[in-house]
């Protein structure tokens, strides 16, 4: 193996590549059985990801199955907000629960300022040994969440289907969730460093509620707010590059590019061809294959990622699904995903 920079890492920069690199969001979690067994022993998504020796396990089980490009930090976006004073609890069956919401001016004021090192050790430790681990034939992936999703999930209280609380904060109280929003920025960025200095050779921003907003909110409170934690973070890291990805982006895939991450990872409501078409020829791509596919035949499988591959010929790509790969899917067909996009070159 040579000591070049990984394929991922390569790709995420621009170099040129001879095949678009292959990972999956989520790839560490519910669909493979060995990740089940672990759940079973230990039930609490907490202590898997905040037990550096489960989150270790974790993200490196997909790697030991399918060899992926890229392996991902297994945790949760949430993951930093108590060491901000803001605690949580995640329910098997319901997802996130926020202990006392974020309601009011006084709540936001008391938010302390993040310093990962002390309230997220674990995080650090576990980005150290993915590197040691995988050597350069992966890149290490961390991640964090875009303040607008943080603040909804902290403000709502738990997840939500319409998002009335935080969309009544921002047209009654604007001035509150500005201020929320930029202790969360802020907050965000030295998270970002932190698993950079860790290991961290490519970070990806979840902003998976902002596609919940129309194009005028989303300038108003996602969009200036990951672009403070994209600068911020570049102040420091300028070659480390950044992803952002939002779920039901089709609306806003010009404003994802301007707010100056390096790479725009599109769900699958767009066509590959029409989403690269939206975007400066400067900023790469991610995506964007139907996580629902992976229920499809081997051949609708390769097929499809042929024609994504095709579509972003041209471009520096990052083979992906749309979304997060889904609770059920046949383990043999995330392999198919895999297989055929490492193999890429000999069907196009």
């Amino acid at each position: 193996m040579s000591n070049s920079k990984p394929l991922l890492l390569r790709a995420a920069c621009g170099e040129s590549v001879d095949r678009p690199p292959v990972w999956m969001m989520r790839q560490a979690g519910r669909y493979m059985q060995v990740y089940r067994d672990l759940r079973d022993r230990y039930p609490s998504f907490r202590d898997r990801s905040e037990n550096p020796d489960l989150s270790y396990e974790i993200s490196m089980q997909p790697f030991r199955a399918f060899k992926p490009d890229g392996v991902i930090l297994f945790s949760d976006i949430l993951t930093p907000l108590p060491g901000m004073g803001i605690q949580f609890d995640i329910i098997e069956s319901k997802g996130p629960i926020i202990q006392d919401p974020i309601r009011n001016i006084d709540q936001v004021s008391s938010l302390r300022k993040l310093v990962p090192a002390e309230s997220m050790g674990f995080v650090g430790e576990v980005l150290g040994r993915l590197r040691e681990s995988v050597k350069n034939e992966a890149a290490v992936l961390g991640f964090v969440g875009a303040p607008w999703t943080l603040a909804a999930y902290v403000v709502e209280g738990k997840s939500s289907k319409n998002y009335s609380i935080i969309k009544s904060m921002a047209f009654q109280e604007p001035d509150l969730l500005h201020k929320l929003l930029n202790h969360f920025a802020e907050s965000i960025a030295i998270y970002l460093r932190y698993q950079i200095d860790s290991g961290a050779q490519v970070v990806q921003m979840f902003d998976s509620w902002a596609g919940q907003l129309s194009p005028i909110d989303y300038d108003t409170f996602a969009a200036p707010y990951q672009k403070k934690v994209v600068d911020l973070v570049k102040e420091t890291h300028p070659n480390t590059p950044v992803i952002l990805y939002i779920s039901g982006s089709a609306g806003v895939i010009e404003r994802m590019g301007s707010t100056g991450v390096d790479i725009v990872s599109l769900d699958w409501t767009v066509d590959m061809a029409e989403g690269c078409a939206r975007l400066p020829k400067g900023i790469g791509i991610q995506g964007n294959v139907d996580p629902g596919l992976l229920f499809g035949s081997p051949n609708a499988i390769k097929e499809r990622i042929i024609d994504t591959v095709k579509k972003a010929k041209g471009r520096s790509h990052i083979l992906n699904l749309g979304h997060g790969i889904l609770p059920g899917t046949p383990e043999d067909n995330a392999k198919i995903f895999f297989e055929t996009g490492k193999s890429i070159n000999e069907y196009i």
